[in-house]
């Protein structure tokens, strides 16, 4: 009989966000959880993609002196409009103002995804786009979904799994998981590569 792959190398997502946790769940595959504390800040000059790429890298890198021998899982989400990146809100008048700025827009969220094999060294990333479309949206609407929803923890301070749904008119991707900051089908393809099938 077979081994599964996961007994000898076991899967590790790098991430405080429970949304991840929900959705990595959906391959049925066991795993832990390791909350990386690291500096989001961008870079001077970094554009969106070079600065999701760079930090699932580094969630998943800062989990490797505890997990030495796992596959471990990073992701990193921004949003940007107009190549203007909108992190986490810092407080509810930056969320408003996010938000404001996005109001009938079209708003590209990049998406960083990397497995590092602690045991080999191996490294595998990308970095993938999603577009959303917003409605118009009042000062009204926007305050009511900030203060029922909360979405501080969260690029662009959109909570698409959430009440922010309603904010939006029209989505564009390949894997919706991705709107929700981790791509579960890129991932599945990188877990391929280690050894490890979901089925």
């Amino acid at each position: 009989m077979t081994k599964n792959p996961l007994q000898q190398t076991p899967l590790v997502l790098a991430s405080s966000s429970t949304t991840r946790r929900t959705v990595l769940a959906k391959l049925q595959l066991p795993f832990e959880t390791f909350a990386p504390q690291i500096d989001e800040s961008p870079h001077p000059n970094e554009t969106a993609s070079q600065l999701v790429e760079r930090l699932s890298h580094a969630k998943a890198q800062a989990a490797i002196p505890r997990y030495p021998r796992h596959l471990i899982i990073g992701s990193d989400q921004v949003a940007a409009v107009d190549q203007q990146i909108l992190g986490k809100p810092k407080d509810r008048a930056h969320a408003i103002s996010q938000l404001e700025t996005m109001s009938e827009q079209r708003v590209t969220l990049f998406t960083g995804i990397a497995l590092v094999n602690s045991a080999t060294g191996t490294l595998h990333a990308d970095v993938l786009e999603y577009h959303v479309e917003f409605r118009s949206l009042s000062r009204a609407m926007i305050e009511t979904y900030i203060d029922r929803d909360q979405p501080y923890d969260c690029g662009g301070s959109l909570r698409s799994e959430g009440l922010g749904i309603a904010l939006l008119k029209k989505f564009d991707g390949t894997d919706p998981n991705t709107l929700l900051g981790l791509p579960l089908i890129r991932l599945l393809d990188m877990l391929s590569e280690e050894g490890v099938s979901a089925l």
